[in-house]
């Protein structure tokens, strides 16, 4: 009797490290879904004067890349501004990574390296410490960005890391929430 009570109450413990780590990975990747939405975008505008007609047409989509091996993230990514980022994942999903981002004035990347850093589906977290000691968490997520210039074009697509600013970087003409930084080839 002894026996099958213990071997139920393992045989439970075992469902449940089980239903924590699908609901685990479930919210890891509709994380990563809802951050790569944050990078889509769509813009179409046609005006008409004088019988000249004007059409602007942008459409950018985003989906999360999920890889069977975390260390296929492992590259340098480099965004506008100057900024890039170096990053090493292991199989296991731990990663140690160091880059930059745009300051307040645009005029020389801050620099930091990512403390505690891990790869999980197509997110990337960690603490940023900045060179002055300072830090920020960080949360990016793993995407391949599609954009298209004409309701015709086929699009150019580019994978890369898209991070979200929270609280956002704001300068003297701009308030930047996101950046992408895109896969060095």
């Amino acid at each position: 009797m002894r026996k099958s009570l213990a071997t139920a109450a393992m045989l439970a413990c075992l469902c449940l490290t089980a239903v924590g780590a699908f609901a685990g990975q479930v919210n890891t990747q509709s994380r990563a879904r809802e951050l790569a939405a944050s990078f889509s975008k769509s813009k179409h505008e046609v005006k008409e004067r004088h019988g000249v007609r004007v059409e602007k047409f942008k459409d950018v989509r985003s989906e999360p890349v999920f890889k069977a091996d975390a260390r296929g993230y492992s590259g340098t990514y480099e965004a506008d501004f100057g900024c890039a980022l170096t990053i090493t994942v292991g199989a296991d999903g731990r990663a140690e990574a160091s880059g930059s981002e745009p300051t307040s004035d645009l005029a020389r990347p801050r620099r930091f390296t990512l403390r505690n850093a891990r790869v999980a589906g197509a997110l990337l977290t960690g603490t940023k410490v900045y060179d002055d000691g300072a830090t920020e968490e960080l949360e990016g997520v793993f995407i391949n960005r599609t954009e298209r210039n004409s309701p015709t074009d086929a699009g150019t697509m580019t994978f890369g890391l898209g991070v979200v600013f929270d609280p956002p970087k704001v300068g003297q003409s701009f308030v930047m929430t996101r950046l992408f930084y895109a896969v060095k080839r």
